[in-house]
């Protein structure tokens, strides 16, 4: 896994074992057969903490961030992800953000179910009065983060992250429908076979073959009868791994 997955590190590989294979190892373990990586980013501690946890299942939070095409074209990409299950509910792209695109994208993301109660997001000019006004007529609180407290809104910046460093930092875009295929292929590979340590750990959308698994009979082996499916992702940046029955 090491091998096939150069971004992954200790802590991810062994959720992938617990979570896909049912093989219970730790971090400290895999990293003694793994080659040796600089060290990670520490990760900052998160403010008002205690209101996210508590209403987490109620909150969504979006942002934008930037992406480059090889011909030096700035596209933006807006993000929005929800908090309880770390499921990024829509990802689009557009080269000439506005406020009415803005607020199109939240009504595809957020629709007309009383699922949530908080939306977060900055103080960026974007978000027009409008845009708050047409959220709060679909039943949700705005709540905007101080000005230049990235942590606030921490989730978002945290999965905005995880985007570019495992999958736009290592790809050449192309174009605008270059991205947005990508990112919809990442979408589907982030809630589906992803493991997230929030998550206990766990994969936001797993398939149904996932959704309780099994630890192995042994902490090393796999059980007889069945081998691992190495499934390739975005052109073999990731993996997907799973266990299927050995053929007759």
């Amino acid at each position: 896994m090491a091998a096939e997955n150069p971004l992954w590190g200790e802590e991810r590989i062994a959720n992938e074992l617990l979570v896909k294979l049912g093989s219970r190892l730790s971090p400290r373990t895999v990293r003694k057969y793994m080659p040796k990586v600089r060290p990670g980013r520490p990760r900052g501690d998160q403010r008002w903490s205690t209101f996210l946890r508590n209403q987490a299942r109620a909150i969504v939070a979006c942002d934008f961030f930037v992406a480059v095409t090889v011909s030096f074209r700035m596209l933006y990409v807006f993000v929005v992800i929800e908090h309880g299950a770390r499921r990024p509910l829509h990802l689009n792209v557009t080269a000439h953000p506005t406020a009415a695109w803005t607020l199109q994208q939240l009504r595809e993301a957020l629709g007309y179910e009383d699922r949530y109660r908080y939306l977060i997001h900055d103080r960026d000019n974007i978000f027009a009065k409008s845009v708050d006004e047409s959220i709060d007529r679909l039943g949700l609180k705005v709540v905007k983060s101080p000005l230049r407290s990235p942590k606030a809104n921490a989730i978002c910046e945290r999965a905005i992250g995880t985007i570019r460093r495992e999958c736009l930092d290592c790809m050449i875009l192309m174009s605008e429908a270059h991205l947005r295929a990508i990112l919809r292929d990442w979408r589907a590979h982030y809630n589906g076979a992803r493991p997230h340590m929030a998550l206990g750990p766990g994969v936001p959308d797993p398939p149904p073959k996932v959704a309780v698994f099994q630890v192995q009979p042994s902490r090393h082996r796999v059980r007889e009868g069945v081998v691992m499916l190495a499934k390739p992702v975005l052109g073999g940046l990731h993996h997907e791994y799973s266990l299927v029955p050995v053929a007759g």
